[in-house]
């Protein structure tokens, strides 16, 4: 059983596929500027949640990429149910690999999936072409909450960057930082605790699979981590990013 099965056990329940609320993913819309006949690029989609609630709150259209199938066909059946098929389109392709016309978009997003371009500022660099020149990108992403990071956990999470080096980074791209949306400890146990139960249910439901001990290993090493590591030293925000003042976007 490979990453993306494991992720669609555990992610069976859900449809925010990142520590946030819908609330947060409106909020995040308004900063963004969204409204009716705006279009939005989403790298990452997932199962399309935030498109549809920007679609439905602000009027918006758009693309959502994302690599895995068993997401896109989720999200396709989901715009299908909620009348938005001919206003969103779902492409099943590497979020990197994707072609767009430069200025494409009013806003570009990548919630929870930077490594699809590699990292922070590469995402920034990558997105910033499909905007026009008043158009924002949205950013969803893990910082370390404290300095004093135990170096076993820091080790093993490598692109996780703090707070001020986000900060920095945005800047020497030429965009600031126009709101955050951050998580609290509430929308990080709710996400967590929403895959627990979709692997906890898996379980219960296959108790011959001749994979279940590899989907019991990866709850109980979710959990152990989450428990000793992550709720104390991990952060995860929405960023909205606005050209700076001296940005020049064709």
């Amino acid at each position: 059983m490979d990453r993306f099965d494991l992720y669609n056990i555990s992610e069976a329940y859900m449809e925010l596929l990142n520590p946030t609320s819908p609330e947060k993913i409106i909020t995040l819309g308004k900063y963004l500027g969204l409204k009716k006949g705006s279009r939005v690029i989403d790298f990452g989609c997932g199962f399309a949640e935030p498109l549809v609630l920007w679609a439905e709150e602000f009027g918006i259209s758009g693309t959502g990429i994302d690599i895995r199938p068993h997401a896109c066909e989720r999200a396709k059946a989901k715009l299908v149910k909620n009348g938005l098929a001919d206003r969103i389109e779902i492409v099943c392709a590497p979020g990197a690999d994707y072609l767009f016309e430069p200025g494409c978009c009013d806003a570009a997003t990548c919630i929870g999936a930077t490594f699809v371009f590699g990292g922070f500022r590469q995402t920034i660099q990558a997105m910033s072409r499909a905007i026009g020149k008043r158009g924002r990108l949205g950013i969803g992403e893990c910082y370390w909450l404290s300095d004093h990071v135990p170096p076993e956990y820091a080790q093993r999470e490598t692109t996780v960057l703090p707070e001020p080096e986000l900060l920095r980074i945005t800047r020497e791209e030429g965009f600031d930082v126009e709101c955050v949306v951050r998580s609290s400890h509430d929308d990080w146990d709710r996400y967590r605790s929403d895959n627990w139960h979709g692997l906890v249910r898996w379980l219960e439901e296959n108790p011959g699979h001749p994979e279940r001990e590899q989907v019991y290993k990866y709850l109980r090493d979710s959990q152990d981590e989450y428990f000793r590591f992550g709720r104390e030293y991990f952060g995860w925000a929405m960023y909205a990013l606005a050209p700076g003042q001296e940005a020049k976007h064709e």
